[in-house]
């Protein structure tokens, strides 16, 4: 399975000092040229793009190739190569968290997971305390809804 990132859940993951839980979950993970370059805008928090500066061995960045998909207008580079990317790779995993790209990935039959659902992973493997996790997270730029976060948090700790 190839594991195709939209720029949200790295920009997160590096936020929160966990993105070595996405080797730890997936192996290599595979980012178009379009999420590279946002990860290195200047808008980009400094210590993303100080970690996009000097990628990890485990990311490779692939090109998209040409667009194909009506895409909805208010996509944005990165989302749109990322989804072609993932459509073009059958049985392949897109992480991403907007909204709207997650329900067009879905529309075009590509299977999504956001940052919120690498955490999930990742503590269910023992690999960090989801609480948290998702604390840190609340403290950046982060947006999701008071009680998505809590089914979240009671999804884990039930079991």
């Amino acid at each position: 399975m190839i594991v195709i990132a939209d720029t949200s859940p790295l920009n997160y993951l590096v936020l929160i000092e966990q993105s070595e839980l996405l080797p730890r979950l997936y192996g290599t993970l595979v980012i178009p040229p379009a999420v590279h370059r946002e990860m290195l805008d200047r808008r980009a928090p400094s210590a993303v793009r100080n970690w996009a500066g000097a990628l990890p061995g485990w990311l490779e960045v692939r090109e998209a190739g040409p667009e194909v998909l009506p895409f909805h207008p208010k996509l944005n580079a990165g989302e749109r190569e990322a989804i072609t990317l993932a459509y073009g790779n059958s049985g392949s995993l897109l992480l991403m968290d907007e909204a709207l790209g997650r329900q067009q990935a879905r529309q075009f039959g590509v299977n999504v997971t956001g940052t919120l659902g690498i955490l999930v992973l990742a503590h269910r493997r023992g690999f960090v305390d989801l609480p948290t996790a998702v604390a840190k997270l609340r403290e950046t730029s982060f947006q999701a809804s008071r009680p998505l976060i809590q089914s979240v948090l009671n999804s884990v700790s039930d079991n």
